[in-house]
């Protein structure tokens, strides 16, 4: 049995949006990261993830991104308590709202940072890096008109 937990590499111009994760989160705690959690069980369902990862950002940081999203990649791990992740994360691009720690038991603050800032931060885990760098990629083909699939 697999937890599924979706991602959100939300852009802004030329900066992404960034959490810093809660002390009290199980997983990676006090580390960076993108805004993101576990699907939750809903039966027969269309678009699971694409939605999930837009209630995600609105319930930990109080923003909405726009309709169209896009799949990065996805990745699977172990959890420091045992359990197996499938880990998929999407392109988001900024619609509106401020971001702000809105869910705190689960995000210590939010920042807008720039591809370099992430790439060179003390805190930003490799997993991090690279969905950074595969989606900063994909930002950029999207920008050209060049086609994501």
């Amino acid at each position: 049995m697999f937890v599924v937990n979706v991602e959100g590499a939300i852009f802004k111009h030329d900066r992404w949006l960034i959490i810093e994760r809660s002390m009290e989160e199980e997983h990676a705690a006090g580390q960076l990261s993108l805004v993101g959690g576990k699907v939750e069980y809903e039966g027969a369902s269309s678009s699971v993830l694409e939605r999930t990862v837009k209630r995600e950002i609105d319930e930990e940081v109080g923003i909405s991104v726009k309709e169209d999203i896009f799949y990065v990649h996805s990745t699977s791990f172990v959890s420091d308590e045992g359990v197996h992740v499938i880990d998929v994360v999407f392109l988001c691009e900024y619609e509106s709202g401020t971001p702000y720690a809105k869910s705190e038991d689960e995000v210590s603050s939010v920042a807008w940072m720039t591809y370099d800032e992430i790439l060179l931060h003390p805190n930003a885990p490799i997993w991090l890096k690279n969905s950074i760098r595969l989606s900063h990629s994909m930002k950029l083909k999207k920008a050209a008109g060049k086609s994501l699939a």
